[in-house]
């Protein structure tokens, strides 16, 4: 199963393959870190189309076109906000993978590209929110062919080693 795993660090955006995720805001007008990225990337018809999905609900997940993205999809999920773990953090962020993963498997999606949801402005603790990840998509590809394969992107160092190590286990 492992070898449908795989670890990089760098640019979302620029990754050629069948959906990306973006770890987007409520409105999914895009925002700041990777959701502005994705949508910068992405060109206007991305914003356009979203504009039009009413939102998406924190652990949901809704799915686009990747428009001038080298990406054929977009699945934009919404993380949760870190309280201090008493608001059912780690069960929504759970759902975000579950979620999306559901997303790529009815669109046909082989490859499908992680950022790591919800670490960034949204302050969820970065190793426990690797340990949700990694556990998720364990537990999809354990029973699901398609996806084919997961790439966990990691835009910053430190990420990349906590995933790194996590992974190892």
């Amino acid at each position: 199963m492992e070898t449908r795993i795989e670890l990089i660090q760098g640019d979302i955006t620029k990754l050629k393959v069948d959906a990306i995720v973006n770890a987007a805001n409520p409105s999914l007008l895009g925002g700041g870190g990777v959701d502005g990225a994705i949508h910068h990337a992405a060109g206007p018809g991305l914003l356009e189309v979203c504009q039009l999905l009413g939102g998406c609900k924190t652990g949901e997940a809704k799915i686009t076109k990747g428009y001038k993205l080298p990406a054929q999809f977009v699945i934009h999920t919404v993380g949760p906000v870190w309280g201090v773990g008493d608001r059912n953090e780690e069960m929504l962020l759970a759902n975000c993978y579950r979620k999306s993963l559901a997303q790529a498997t009815v669109h046909d999606c082989k490859t499908v590209a992680f950022p790591n949801i919800s670490t960034g402005i949204y302050h969820f603790p970065k190793e426990l929110a690797a340990k949700i990840a990694i556990r998720e998509v364990r537990n999809y590809l354990a029973v699901n062919s398609i996806p084919e394969k997961i790439i966990f992107v990691c835009f910053d160092a430190e990420n990349f080693a906590i995933y790194q190590e996590l992974l190892s286990q």
